[in-house]
């Protein structure tokens, strides 16, 4: 079943619902003494359409009384001297905002890896040197997507080439006192495939970057994704799903926070639990379907080892879920304009939603 554009009079009304967001008051919603207020904060890619660099998602998560900011990727600063970053953190402190980072793809074997700063070991060492300039404790590392998993060797290859690159700067991470999390990006690995690199290099040096919305993708059941590497995660960006069946196998979307199918107060539950250190980074996608033909022989050349009872959870997932309408601009409207409006309106409903948990 496809998912049909919405009309331009409800398209109309979901923008003048969320015109108020942008008037977030700055204040912290009162806490009980025996449950702490959960960090929150924006992950730089829900701004996208901006086209903001870190200053500016700084200076956004300030007016919304965030207490961190992650920037999942060096092309967020407008240079890499040491005197900007220190410009950047400056401003961060002001605000009392924690600075997180990530790097990409350090497998030399991803169609992703782009190499704009040298090889994956360089690209790492880059990337420390950054995280030690900003006060980031973390250096987020990833393979790269789906389709990796489909390159020769597979997607095991792939993980061997991110641990040798994590080994061979290992030390110099340790001297910085830095640790890597390693990101399930777009449907490339599961929670056990991350466990077994965890396992190989070590839980002192490396933990897991946390994406719910990426683990339906590689058929996982986010709940079950967070009780198998909960313990193990250093940094997270979040956003809501919701996923049915269709013709080939499972269609999904992401949602804003409290619009899909996840249990969020189990999930924050859980999260306190497992990593209450750790912000909840809000990274909302959306407007987007994306299939998961697991009915076709093809799709399952991704996954040789994979077992029916592995998925059996994602499949439950299916049943509940339903098709969500993609939402088109009016006619006539700034297309870009309008997406842009959409995805701060996303962003903001999903802080608020989390703070009213509270």
């Amino acid at each position: 079943m496809k998912s049909k554009p919405i009309s331009r009079r409800t398209a109309l009304r979901y923008l003048a619902a969320g015109t108020a967001s942008s008037m977030i008051p700055r204040l912290v919603h009162a806490q009980s003494s025996s449950r702490p207020r959960a960090l929150l904060g924006l992950d730089g890619h829900s701004m996208r359409g901006m086209k903001w660099k870190a200053l500016q998602h700084i200076e956004y998560a300030a007016t919304l009384k965030l207490d961190a900011v992650l920037m999942n990727g060096l092309q967020y600063f407008e240079s890499l001297d040491a005197s900007h970053l220190k410009r950047v953190k400056a401003l961060a402190d002001s605000n009392g905002i924690r600075l997180y980072i990530g790097v990409g793809s350090i497998s030399k074997g991803s169609n992703t890896f782009k190499g704009a700063y040298g090889n994956p070991e360089a690209t790492l060492i880059e990337g420390i040197r950054v995280a030690t300039e900003l006060g980031s404790k973390t250096v987020n590392i990833r393979i790269g997507n789906f389709p990796d998993r489909f390159t020769e060797g597979g997607i095991e290859a792939r993980m061997a080439e991110v641990i040798e690159t994590i080994n061979a700067a290992k030390t110099r991470a340790q001297d910085a006192g830095i640790r890597f999390a390693f990101e399930n990006h777009a449907g490339d690995t599961r929670s056990e495939e991350i466990l077994a690199m965890i396992d190989t290099v070590g839980s002192d040096i490396c933990g897991a970057m946390l994406d719910p919305g990426n683990a339906v993708w590689a058929l996982e059941d986010p709940m079950q994704q967070l009780q198998k590497l909960g313990s193990h995660v250093l940094c997270m960006s979040v956003r809501d799903y919701m996923v049915w069946h269709s013709e080939e196998g499972a269609t999904f979307q992401w949602t804003a926070i409290g619009e899909g199918l996840m249990d969020v107060p189990a999930y924050t539950r859980l999260l306190r639990e497992k990593c209450p250190d750790v912000p909840i980074f809000i990274e909302t996608i959306s407007n987007s379907a994306r299939p998961i033909p697991y009915l076709t022989s093809e799709f399952w050349e991704a996954y040789p080892k994979l077992r029916a009872a592995d998925i059996k959870d994602f499949l439950a997932l299916c049943r509940r879920g339903h098709p969500l309408e993609l939402i088109s601009p009016p006619a006539g409207s700034d297309a870009k304009k309008f997406d842009r409006k959409r995805q701060q309106n996303e962003f903001e409903r999903s802080i608020r939603y989390l703070r009213n948990l509270s």
